[in-house]
């Protein structure tokens, strides 16, 4: 097992990254201190992990399992208070532990919801997918979704643990499995050339899902994510640059219907229109924008945005990005490949050719 810190004083927690981390009883005693849990989970992950994670919570004498339909459709209001319904139904309390048995779309709602239930209770994420595992279960973003925007309800609440099994990544369907790799690309290109060229050599087996080269990529990724999110908890700054592709991917997200496309697809299309976007400006060259497409076609992964969404669409759904700040848009732009960078000057026109170029 490996482990690393994400660094918030008081508030600090730790990932654990290894294998048969569910059934490590051991290692959950001292991430859950009172006698209840809940575990929040969908109806996909249930029948595969809920039962080990139960176990492990031998120290509960109360434990209330919440099992959620399964997508990003759910990421709802709607769902968030069917699980107070039966959070409180069971009378929990104050010391009570939510647990984010899931992908992303379980530890939002979850983390929500710990941040909600009597203003704030004892969360613990339990990532079950590539996607979670690197990017959605570290820092403490939690949210729902609205039919105008993504992720626009939530809160800022971090977690007491990450706990990463990366066995659970054996069952994963591999297109859910590759939009997950997505966000680790988004690592390398933002921050660390070196491991973005690491990635480009070893993209084969790790598709094939090679336990110990998987292993160094979700430590580096959860690495790279613990130091920005250490320096800037709330995105107030340097945390933004998490958020290369997220921008046209949300748009592409929700236009096409939330669960459409999967995150990481859209981050994927997001990430070669941004790269190509910096290549315009002669930020990054233009054999950077293809190797990446490459890689993303090796992938099969998205390298385009949907052909049924027209430019005014773009710009509409951007345009209500939370990221807009006094009515200007922030992107995330690599200056040059390895270093983001966060304009707001990017303007229509630059826009309208590279969305109708790709």
């Amino acid at each position: 097992m490996h482990s690393l810190s994400v660094d918030l004083g008081d508030r600090s927690y730790p990932i654990y990254i290894g294998r048969q981390l569910l059934a490590d009883a051991q290692l959950w005693s001292g991430h859950v201190p009172g006698s209840q849990a809940v575990i929040v989970t969908n109806e996909t992950v249930a029948p595969l992990y809920l039962q080990k994670v139960r176990e492990s919570l031998g120290q509960c004498s109360a434990i209330t399992e919440v099992v959620l339909p399964d997508g990003e459709q759910y990421k709802t209001l709607q769902t968030l208070a069917s699980i107070f319904d039966q959070v409180m139904a069971d009378r929990h309390n104050r010391s009570t532990t939510f647990i984010a048995l899931g992908g992303g779309v379980v530890g939002d709602v979850t983390g929500f919801a710990a941040s909600a239930y009597q203003r704030g209770v004892n969360f613990i994420q339990i990532p079950t997918t590539l996607l979670a595992q690197v990017d959605s279960s570290v820092g403490g973003k939690t949210a729902v979704n609205h039919p105008l925007g993504k992720n626009m309800i939530g809160a800022f609440y971090q977690p007491g643990a990450v706990i990463i099994d990366i066995e659970t990544l054996r069952t994963l369907p591999d297109r859910e499995f590759a939009a997950g790799l997505a966000e680790v690309v988004k690592y390398g290109l933002i921050s660390d050339r070196s491991f973005y060229r690491w990635l480009q050599q070893n993209m084969g087996p790790l598709l094939s899902r090679d336990e110990a080269l998987l292993a160094q990529a979700i430590e580096r990724s959860c690495a790279i994510k613990a130091h920005v999110v250490a320096a800037d908890e709330r995105e107030g700054g340097i945390r933004a640059i998490l958020n290369l592709g997220h921008t046209f991917g949300h748009a592409i997200e929700t236009h096409q219907g939330y669960g459409q496309w999967l995150h990481g697809e859209a981050v994927a299309a997001g990430m070669a229109l941004a790269l190509a976007l910096s290549a315009d400006r002669g930020w990054v060259e233009r054999s950077e924008v293809d190797d990446l497409v490459a890689l993303l076609k090796q992938m099969s992964l998205p390298y385009a945005p949907p052909q049924n969404m027209s430019v005014a669409s773009f710009l509409d759904l951007m345009g209500r990005d939370k990221k807009v700040i006094d009515g200007r848009l922030r992107l995330v732009l690599l200056k040059p490949l390895g270093e983001a960078i966060i304009v707001d000057d990017v303007t229509e026109k630059e826009l309208a050719a590279v969305i109708e170029g790709h």
